[in-house]
């Protein structure tokens, strides 16, 4: 038993430190979202926010889009061109994939403060992809409404998991401990 644990030690430490972090950070997330009220469609904060950065985005190509929440159900409906196009729900938000990206990099780190910072970075990078992810999902939906399975199931999941893929091969390639150790061979 010893020597497969010696054998798999950054193997285990890795796993360890990964579920430690995702198992904590989905917790927390899981405490923040059943403050608020489902039954009465209460949207948690951050969601509304991304709704409301996705409008903001599509305004900024052009003036004609709204957000309002929805009557029958926790989430905020999206218009553009005052066709209903979007209903972003706490899944569209990206807290889930960001809970995994954080994991990963703690389970891979590197010093503290580079840790921090690539988190603290990776996390706004996929926060921004994600509004712009979902603004493009929109003006797509109101354009192309024939392709939504493509869109919505391969086509904008394929932006945010990869840009959370090329974080990872970043992080792992150039800042985490992995990284440094087999740079100087």
């Amino acid at each position: 038993m010893r020597s497969y644990y010696i054998q798999f030690k950054p193997f285990l430490i890795f796993l360890f430190k990964f579920l430690v972090c995702y198992v904590l950070l989905t917790f927390v997330y899981e405490k923040y979202l059943a403050s608020f009220d489902q039954n009465h469609f209460e949207v948690d904060g951050f969601t509304k926010l991304v709704a409301n950065q996705s409008k903001n985005v599509i305004r900024a190509f052009d003036s004609v889009a709204s957000v309002s929440s929805s009557r029958v159900e926790a989430s905020m409906n999206l218009k553009y061109k005052g066709k209903w196009v979007a209903r972003i729900i706490e899944g569209c938000n990206a807290m889930s994939v960001m809970i995994l990206f954080v994991s990963f990099v703690v389970a891979f780190s590197g010093t503290w403060k580079s840790t921090f910072l690539y988190i603290l970075f990776g996390s706004l990078i996929i926060h921004v992809f994600n509004i712009l992810r979902i603004a493009l999902l929109s003006i797509s939906m109101y354009n192309y409404p024939q392709y939504e399975s493509v869109l919505h199931g391969v086509l904008f999941p394929l932006i945010i998991y990869g840009t959370v893929f090329l974080l990872w091969v970043i992080w792992v390639n150039t800042f985490s401990s992995y990284a440094k150790k087999h740079s100087k061979k």
